[in-house]
């Protein structure tokens, strides 16, 4: 199998009430420890890379990763994915070099100028069948190039939905209704919540099409405890309830975007290797426990929130 882009996985995802989920790369034990989890429980999964990503490990390398990971996993299907694509020109740039999927974020920008760069990188992607996501409405958080203040986060609006998807062609669209990007999501005493009642607007104002959730990992305290145990200095983080996610999975919500998760799992493993073998020095020796740490939280993640076991 090809790497495929993410058609054919919505539509089935939606109409089977689950999410694909979509695990942000940066390295090949990362690659590795991902589509090992997907394979051994048979869920179909989106491989994405930010612009620090391409930045840090090269566009060429990442490809190569996630090409490797389709020969060594042939029943597996894989798409390739831009995360946050900030213009045209990063979109026609990854369409170009082989990702199967993008994401265009125009969110920061005017309406009528989210709408006419979005429409532009449709046009350019469907002639290679590359799917394209977009944003409505703004998450507050750090992640990469992404940082929107906590006052300048605006839930999505269910009264533009249908004029921009119309207007756009996007095949997907990624909604604000109450995740955050990064680790530390919430204030002290603030209480995670996501609006429901938005979701359920924008899914009726758009039957049978796909949602997107972004800042969408749970901070699982296990892992900054651990980071914390083996000297790390991380403040209590509170992610959004799995829970909650689980229900907006078996709704509109076809992909569900996980990056904190991995790294808070990945960085506590490193930790407790080194802190157990100081005199080590072998980077097989700490980046194997790292790989199998990302394999298990993927593992965790597709059978406790996305619901996608068996779906490949």
């Amino acid at each position: 199998m090809s790497l495929v882009n993410t058609k054919e996985m919505f539509q089935k995802a939606y109409n089977g009430g689950y999410a694909v989920g979509a695990f942000n790369v940066n390295n090949m034990e990362i690659v590795q420890g991902i589509t090992e989890a997907c394979a051994e429980l048979k869920a179909p999964v989106i491989l994405q890379a930010s612009a620090g990503a391409r930045k840090y490990a090269s566009h060429t390398y990442l490809v190569k990763l996630v090409e490797a990971a389709v020969v060594e996993n042939p029943d597996l299907p894989i798409a390739l994915h831009l995360d946050h694509g900030a213009s045209y020109e990063i979109c026609k740039d990854c369409i170009d070099g082989g990702f199967t999927s993008v994401m265009f974020d125009g969110s920061s920008k005017p309406y009528e100028e989210n709408v006419e760069e979005a429409r532009k990188v449709v046009d350019y992607a469907h002639q290679y069948n590359v799917t394209v996501e977009a944003e409505l409405g703004r998450l507050a958080g750090i992640e990469d190039a992404v940082a929107v203040e906590d006052d300048k986060a605006q839930f999505t609006d269910p009264d533009q939905v249908q004029d921009f998807v119309k207007r756009t062609g996007v095949d997907s669209l990624a909604i604000a209704i109450g995740t955050s990007h990064g680790a530390y999501k919430f204030k002290p005493g603030q209480k995670p919540q996501l609006r429901f009642d938005i979701l359920e607007e924008v899914a009726s104002r758009l039957p049978g099409f796909p949602i997107v959730l972004h800042g969408a990992s749970s901070v699982i305290p296990e892992f900054v405890q651990m980071i914390n145990q083996y000297g790390g200095k991380m403040p209590d983080a509170i992610g959004i309830p799995e829970d909650m996610l689980r229900k907006a999975a078996t709704m509109a919500v076809c992909k569900i975007n996980i990056d904190s998760d991995l790294r808070l799992a990945m960085t506590a493993s490193v930790r407790k290797y080194f802190a157990e073998h100081p005199d080590h020095f072998d980077p097989r020796q700490y980046l194997k426990p790292a790989r199998d740490a990302i394999k298990g939280m993927v593992e965790h993640k597709i059978t406790a929130v996305l619901g996608c076991a068996g779906k490949a």
